[in-house]
């Protein structure tokens, strides 16, 4: 039973990732500017978080470019998860981001309760 849930933390983990993405590109077609900077945040914001992501962090740190281990590693997923929350709650949507962050929160506990 543990094993189940240890593989749906990690699956929890996938799909914050593609949230983060989801949320930075959601909030860039939401600014009040022009369609061309809308267009230009909304493509270039996940580009730049997926970017980073891979580069520091990919695969837990195993498919990672410059992996980062220990506080690094917590310090750049806060800072990344938060970006996307923030984003989030910048595009009027408060309720949504304080759920990813919940999720988040729960998802970084487990991983370190569970060394994954």
């Amino acid at each position: 039973m543990l094993t189940i849930a240890k593989g749906a933390n990690l699956a929890v983990m996938f799909f914050l990732e593609l949230g983060a993405l989801a949320a930075v590109c959601y909030w860039g077609f939401t600014l009040d500017s022009n369609w061309a900077v809308r267009i230009l945040a909304g493509l270039g914001a996940p580009v730049a978080m997926g970017t980073l992501w891979a580069l520091f962090a990919a695969g837990g740190g195993e498919n990672a470019t410059y992996a980062l281990h220990g506080i690094a590693r917590a310090a750049f997923e806060i800072a990344w998860f938060g970006t996307a929350a923030l984003a989030l709650h910048a595009a009027a949507a408060m309720t949504p981001a304080l759920i990813f962050a919940a999720v988040y929160a729960v998802n970084a506990i487990l991983r370190l309760t569970w060394k994954q």
